[in-house]
């Protein structure tokens, strides 16, 4: 595939784990595994093809509503994962982060995650960034909060926010937008996932589950995206003009 036509920043919703292992008959928390996985190697063929953000929805903050044990095996998931791949995503030049509210997971998860996070800081390559008890919502939310304390504090005034000021305080607001959104699984809704950052994004819905999505499928989606005209509200003849300009 052409480089050029790839996307800089891939976002995706891991969906269909449960429904994938139910259908094999086998254990729930048997799909989360084979969902890691998958994950582990759409993060290195995003690594080869010089990809620079990747997005997993990892655990939402409306996860919590599952059963216990689910949401405790996917929390003990996450735990083995940074204490097993923080050395090997550091060997990549990957550069690890978690979005969301980590003040409700356990010291030692958060320790764990804070551990990832400084040994791969400085790495330039593959932006690998780790949705966890994050919504939309909440991070639409934790912006507003900050520049009402901004507001409070003399540090800003009501006519100078705008939508670059909102934006300046929203999770990896230092990064470019989403390019691609891909969620698998077959349902077709965003599901409070990155919402502000999605404005323009081009969406990708597979009814692949998640265990099941492959580099093969992986790249059905990147050429459904490479052969998309992206306008963000001109016409195609606007971009025409603007090409040979």
């Amino acid at each position: 595939m052409n480089s050029t036509k790839l996307p800089r920043h891939i976002a995706i919703i891991m969906d269909g784990n449960g429904r994938w292992a139910k259908k094999k008959h086998i254990p729930h928390v048997a799909g989360h595994k084979a969902g890691l996985t998958v994950a582990h190697q759409v993060v290195e063929y995003c690594v080869k093809k010089n990809i620079e953000v990747l997005t997993l929805f990892a655990f939402s903050s409306e996860n919590w509503r599952r059963p216990a044990d689910q949401v405790s095996y996917l929390l003990q998931l996450f735990t083995t994962m940074l204490q097993r791949d923080a050395k090997k995503l550091h060997e990549q030049n990957v550069q690890f982060r978690v979005i969301g509210d980590c003040s409700q997971f356990d010291q030692k998860l958060q320790k764990q995650i804070a551990r990832a996070q400084k040994l791969t800081a400085k790495n330039s390559g593959l932006k690998l960034l780790l949705a966890a008890n994050y919504g939309g919502q909440w991070d639409v939310t934790q912006a507003f909060n900050k520049i009402a304390l901004q507001l409070k504090e003399g540090q800003l005034t009501v006519d100078k926010i705008t939508p670059e000021i909102i934006q300046s305080h929203l999770s990896f607001a230092d990064l470019a937008d989403p390019d691609l959104f891909i969620r698998t699984g077959g349902e077709m809704r965003i599901s409070n996932f990155i919402l502000w950052q999605l404005a323009y994004t081009e969406l990708y819905f597979t009814d692949v589950y998640w265990p099941d999505f492959n580099v093969t499928e992986l790249e059905k989606a990147l050429h459904s995206y490479a052969h998309r005209e992206r306008r963000f509200g001109a016409i195609s003849e606007q971009l025409v003009e603007g090409h040979h300009a």
